[in-house]
């Protein structure tokens, strides 16, 4: 039976707490360091007797310990790289909840590649907490998430990240979080995770964080292996991320108004590098460079609600088509859009299937391709003109090095006008002119 969060950490950091009933109040004087034993009890007594200080630091040295509470109007602060707390238990080995005003700084938390079976849980564990900052620490080797963040704010800033089995960062339900300057590496299933139970405001900034070698080890279709993956969070700012080798995007939007994805640079994506998916309005995505992927950047889902989108100013390149995690893809592009969206002003290069792909089937709608220039690609643009498919303008692109049709229309798969430039007129909701074609 699955726990709540709240009835775990009250298990888990409850026992820690009946353990330390009594008058004893231990210092850190008291730790020894490098002790194989559980130095537990005399850790959190240290910081229970500082409570009126509101702060303790604890010495360069390995510490075991498991579960302990960080209590309001806190600091806790180590020596980076040189204060290490290794886990002995399972579960969250630090956090609290219901707290504010707290702070982890330099800390080392090596998870010991413990699990435990706690709802969204991390190694470093904070549910319901106002204003928790946590800086320049290192999170390690855990089978849970590396840092969660549930119904909390605050900020995470330059920490380490690593070997998180699930997620490196996760945060749910959001109110009011910054996550700048952090490297999150070799994690399971996800780098960075901003989602919500259910579609609201959010507001999370995700800005200047390095993300590495994400894989997806639950599998799926595009829920895990993403490096930041935005769900049903509104408002969200993703900008100057570097993220590289995820096995799925790099950066993935699932049913997400008002997000704005700007300035990151995607290398080597196992699937869409960039993904604004199902029931979306309001995605900005501009000034992106990508290099590396099996589809550049998408658009879509306009028959789940996906809409209201610009793509303008991005970089795309080597896109190959079909990979290990998504083989059925048939044709790699550059950019597909399908509703209410403005595709301007991008430099595709390098594409083994088409530049810039408008609509699919019935699916298209006051969609613009203006200015773009396309190079070195089997296709130019393609643009749907399957029964009921909507208005599309497309016009002052340069396409140059196509291999077969610079302009073409299909239904689905099917090619219906190969030289579409020349048939514009039988199409009356297309709008087509002042392409240069190379």
């Amino acid at each position: 039976m699955q726990q709540s969060r709240r009835g775990f950490f009250k298990t888990t950091i409850g026992l820690v707490g009946a353990a330390l009933t009594g008058p004893a109040m231990a210092k850190t004087a008291d730790l020894i360091p490098g002790a194989t034993t559980d130095q537990t009890q005399t850790l959190q007594s240290a910081i229970d007797a500082a409570r009126d200080e509101g702060r303790l630091f604890i010495p360069a040295g390995r510490y075991r310990i498991s579960g302990l509470r960080v209590p309001s109007s806190f600091l806790l602060e180590g020596v980076p790289g040189a204060t290490w707390l290794e886990h002995v238990g399972v579960g969250p080995l630090l956090g609290a909840e219901d707290g504010h005003d707290i702070s982890l700084w330099g800390l080392g938390l090596d998870g010991s590649g413990a699990g435990g079976d706690v709802w969204h849980g991390g190694l470093v564990h904070f549910a319901d907490c106002h204003n928790v900052t946590l800086r320049d620490c290192a999170v390690r080797n855990t089978k849970l998430n590396g840092i969660t963040f549930i119904n909390s704010s605050g900020r995470i800033e330059g920490c380490r990240v690593s070997e998180a089995g699930q997620t490196g960062i996760f945060s749910l339900d959001a109110a009011g979080l910054a996550l700048t300057g952090n490297t999150v590496t070799d994690c399971g299933n996800g780098g960075i995770r901003v989602w919500r139970s259910a579609s609201g405001a959010d507001g999370t900034l995700i800005s200047g964080n390095r993300i590495a070698s994400v894989d997806w080890t639950d599998g799926g279709n595009g829920q895990n292996g993403n490096g930041i993956n935005v769900f049903q969070a509104d408002e969200v700012i993703v900008s100057g991320n570097h993220l590289s080798d995820c096995a799925f995007s790099a950066i993935r939007l699932n049913a997400t108004n008002n997000t704005q994805i700007n300035g990151n640079t995607c290398i080597n994506s196992g699937e869409v590098a960039i993904y604004s998916e199902f029931a979306f309005s309001g995605s900005v995505i501009t000034g992106n460079v990508i290099d590396g992927a099996a589809a550049g950047i998408s658009i879509t889902n306009f028959n789940e609600g996906g809409r209201l989108a610009a793509c303008t100013g991005n970089i795309v390149r080597n896109v190959h088509g079909p990979s290990a995690v998504n083989p059925d893809l048939q044709i790699a592009y550059g950019i597909a859009a399908e509703a209410d969206t403005v595709v301007a002003s991008n430099v595709i290069e390098a594409v083994s299937g088409t530049g810039i792909t408008a609509g699919w089937g019935p699916y298209l709608r006051d969609v613009t391709i203006a200015g773009n220039l396309i190079r070195d690609i089997e296709t130019g643009i393609v643009v749907s003109v399957a029964p009921g498919a909507g208005a599309a303008a497309i016009s002052g692109n340069t396409i140059s090095g196509a291999r077969g049709a610079a302009l073409s229309g299909h239904a689905w798969h099917e090619v219906v006008a190969p030289d579409l430039a020349a048939k514009a007129g039988d199409f009356p909701q297309l709008a087509i002119g002042d392409n240069l074609l190379l």
